[in-house]
């Protein structure tokens, strides 16, 4: 998230997805052939099930993400401490699936999916527990954040890998779109209202609290989906060996994701951040997940029901321009109105450019009998590249404040890392629509 053998040679468990004409592979999960999707693209009853869990993990922390930051920076005030907490945050995640990598492929991977949310439940009863000495515990909070989310998305993806085929991963990945954006729109909403509402802190407690019970109740759902078959030892070194290999598509697709994973690191915390300092109102940062969110939701729909394989190139580059070019306005003025054009543009654009990465991305894992077999490994590479990207881009966010918190400053640091996903787009194109050898 390697090349030709004839079609009767792969075990039956290997099937190629029903509308698919690039004979990309997926695993069925349970040793059978994969029953076919009825309907160009749709969605099986575990891929529906999943998206369900999916969507009670995504509220859960639409609730309660960006108010994290904020509660944080108002112990604080420290854009640095805030780096720190994310920076740990990623660091312990990519190293979580790196390491988990085995148990997953060789054990049980629900077990990392539920202990996954779970944990993520922790962290919040960590916070609930630490009220305001939360500052003194932040890197702390992000390791054990990172566990969470590294056990979860690592178990999420491959199980996402082995329920979707090429035919139905951009509707899916349109639909899990569609539910984050939702989430997006009301929780925070619902936070901000809630926050407000009451007085000193009481508000961020409430919607941690229900932050972890929404975790809990997806840990309960998790259990219905299908305990997925294991197959082969996981190998370590594989995805990178393969990496090195001349013509080998994660040449191109590592740097892609490091490149995305850099934009994502910064603008995950800060433009929540920049909105809260600009208006001092937790209603407002509601309002303007709400609006956002909105349009995200409309496009994400849109883009995932309508998006074909061979437009992925020409819309991820529309994507990544203008996503680089609204950041600009803040350059005049860091303001509420800047803030809510930029995150409106950066919604309604941003799934030209996620959309087909990931799909991209998720069919090079699948796209023959060995990649599709060593998933795991694919996954966590794929995961290590997004990482080393965020991990580089906090590094870079926390010298920078470092040294000056002005807000040119900050907005050239926004404009650089902003445009980052345009190099995505230049490795990505080549390896678009790739195909497996024919027979």
């Amino acid at each position: 998230m390697p090349f030709g053998q004839t079609r009767s040679q792969f075990p039956k468990m290997w099937v190629r997805g029903r509308n698919s004409q690039s004979g990309y592979y997926r695993h069925s999960g349970n040793g059978k052939h994969s029953k076919p999707n009825r309907g160009t693209g749709a969605l099986p009853r575990q891929a529906i099930l999943l998206l369900v869990v999916y969507g009670l993990f995504a509220a859960a922390n639409a609730l309660s993400g960006a108010f994290v930051n904020v509660y944080l920076w108002k112990e604080s005030h420290n854009f640095a401490l805030i780096g720190g907490f994310s920076l740990a945050h990623y660091t312990v995640h990519a190293l979580t699936f790196f390491v988990a990598g085995k148990w997953v492929k060789e054990h049980n991977k629900m077990i990392s999916l539920r202990f996954g949310i779970a944990i993520s439940a922790v962290f919040y009863l960590l916070v609930l527990l630490l009220k305001s000495s939360a500052i003194d515990y932040a890197y702390v909070l992000g390791a054990v954040q990172g566990i969470g989310a590294g056990l979860y998305w690592l178990a999420f993806n491959v199980v996402y890998f082995e329920v979707t085929g090429p035919d139905n991963r951009d509707r899916f990945n349109g639909g899990a779109g569609l539910l984050g954006s939702g989430a997006g729109m009301i929780a925070p909403w619902l936070s901000g209202w809630i926050i407000v509402s009451m007085t000193d802190n009481a508000g961020y407690m409430l919607i941690f609290s229900i932050s972890l019970g929404v975790f809990l109740i997806g840990a309960i759902v998790s259990f219905f989906l299908r305990k997925r078959k294991l197959s082969g030892t996981y190998e370590w070194t594989h995805a990178f060996r393969n990496a090195t290999v001349r013509g080998n598509p994660w040449r191109r697709a590592i740097p892609a994701l490091v490149a995305q994973g850099a934009r994502e690191g910064v603008f995950l915390f800060v433009i929540g951040l920049l909105v809260f300092i600009a208006t001092n109102d937790e209603q407002k940062l509601g309002n303007f997940s709400l609006l956002t969110s909105g349009v995200a939701l409309i496009s994400f729909w849109l883009i995932g029901k309508w998006l074909k394989p061979h437009y992925r190139s020409a819309t991820m580059l529309v994507g990544t321009v203008i996503m680089s070019l609204i950041i600009v306005p803040l350059f005049w003025e860091v303001s509420y109105p800047t803030l809510l054009l930029f995150g409106i543009v950066t919604s309604l654009f941003f799934p030209l450019f996620s959309i087909p990465m990931t799909s991209t991305v998720f069919d090079i894992i699948g796209r023959d009998q060995d990649s599709a077999e060593h998933r795991v490994e694919y996954v966590v590479f794929r995961e290590l590249g997004l990482n080393a990207g965020r991990i580089l881009g906090v590094l870079l966010f926390i010298v920078v404040v470092s040294q000056s918190t002005k807000p040119s400053v900050i907005n050239s640091l926004l404009l650089a890392v902003g445009s980052m996903p345009i190099l995505s787009w230049m490795f990505m194109r080549k390896v678009q629509g790739i195909k497996t050898k024919k027979t």
